[in-house]
């Protein structure tokens, strides 16, 4: 098999694929997914929530200019977000609210009277918090298979079970050779996720490192069961979070990043043995089962913001990485980002006051 667009993506996850529906019918568009089904590494292990907070500064602009299309389009549901703190913390509650002031980002103090209200069982050592409103469940199946579904709308063609085994620049095209046949393209964009490091080596790019980091999912049966309308918590420490699920369940994880080779991740049992045992001394629920435990990849730039735009070393080479846990919430904005440069065009107005150097690749140029 060999296939010739005008661009060619690798990586169907929720970055590969909102890209390709963004560019749509303005160019051909082939995605090159390397497992049998696209989003099986990190899309499709997501904590699945939309927070301004989450990621930084440096994120909330993409967060911020996402919300409006996934409330629109029903990817979001109501949760809100609760940071807690001890005694020992609260200035790290100050720190979250300062970085956040002027943003737009509405953020609530609360007190030990203020946290009993919003989550039923704290443990005593809780004194304070901050609370996020805005806080969304993102519907992350949802969202990807409406990307997907547009992209292939518009054309473009999708090839699993494609990994890319070499890469090489023919004049003015990219060459690939995949496990399923070969693709030609003048523009080859890296959305490779936790392999993008690899992909712009075997083409000769600049040397980003893109690291994969480990990150650990527990769902528990709880009694009582958690309630349905209980925030996102998290503590300012950041050794934890967990979120209530259908069914009364909750997902819970340890926060970990644990750096690793790009892999089919596996939760470690002592990850979630850290887990279990944080979520029990921060809420008096008790633990009926651990029922499921999975782990997904989330990577990160060196500077930890992601990675958009033409590389500096090679032509026709674009990058589209490093989007962290923060990958899916951004999904909206940075997807338009990626198809406006690509392209050539404006930017939507959303988008259009947007400091679009912090993302470029040029900020990892020597010299």
């Amino acid at each position: 098999m060999s296939i010739s667009a005008d661009i060619a993506i690798v990586g169907a996850g929720m970055a590969g694929a909102s890209l390709a529906a963004a560019i749509g019918g303005a160019a051909r568009v082939v995605l090159i997914e390397a497992e049998e089904q696209p989003g099986y590494h990190a899309t499709g292990r997501s904590a699945a929530f939309w927070s301004e907070t989450y990621g930084g500064p440096a994120i909330q602009p993409l967060t911020t200019a996402s919300g409006g299309f996934l409330e629109a389009n029903g990817f979001l549901r109501p949760r809100g977000a609760l940071t807690i703190a001890t005694a020992g913390d609260e200035r790290r509650l100050d720190t979250l609210a300062a970085e956040f002031a002027g943003s737009g980002v509405h953020l609530v103090r609360l007190d030990r009277a203020g946290l009993d209200a919003a989550v039923v069982g704290l443990r005593p050592q809780w004194v304070a918090g901050l609370a996020e409103p805005s806080c969304r469940d993102i519907d992350v199946a949802a969202l990807h298979a409406y990307y997907l579904a547009s992209a292939r709308r518009a054309g473009a063609e999708i090839i699993n079970d494609a990994r890319v085994s070499n890469i090489a620049r023919n004049g003015a095209t990219w060459a690939l050779e995949t496990r399923s046949g070969k693709v030609h393209a003048p523009v080859l964009v890296n959305a490779a996720g936790a392999w993008a490091s690899e992909i712009a080596a075997m083409a000769g790019a600049q040397p980003i490192a893109i690291t994969p980091y480990r990150r650990t999912m527990v769902q528990l049966a709880v009694d009582p069961p958690a309630s349905t309308t209980a925030p996102l918590i998290m503590d300012a420490a950041g050794s934890f979070y967990f979120k209530p699920e259908a069914g009364g369940r909750v997902w819970l994880s340890p926060h970990d990043e644990t750096a690793t080779p790009p892999c089919d991740a596996a939760p470690e049992e002592i990850d979630i043995a850290y887990a279990i045992d944080r979520f029990e001394r921060a809420i008096n629920w008790r633990v009926l089962r651990r029922e499921h435990a999975w782990a997904g990849l989330r990577s990160f730039s060196p500077d930890r913001a992601p990675v958009y735009g033409f590389d500096t070393s090679v032509a026709g080479f674009f990058w589209f990485a490093g989007q962290g846990g923060f990958g899916i919430q951004t999904a909206p904005a940075a997807a338009d980002i990626g198809a406006a440069l690509i392209l050539g065009k404006a930017m939507p107005a959303t988008l259009a006051t947007l400091d679009l150097d912090r993302y470029a690749p040029r900020r990892f140029s020597r010299g």
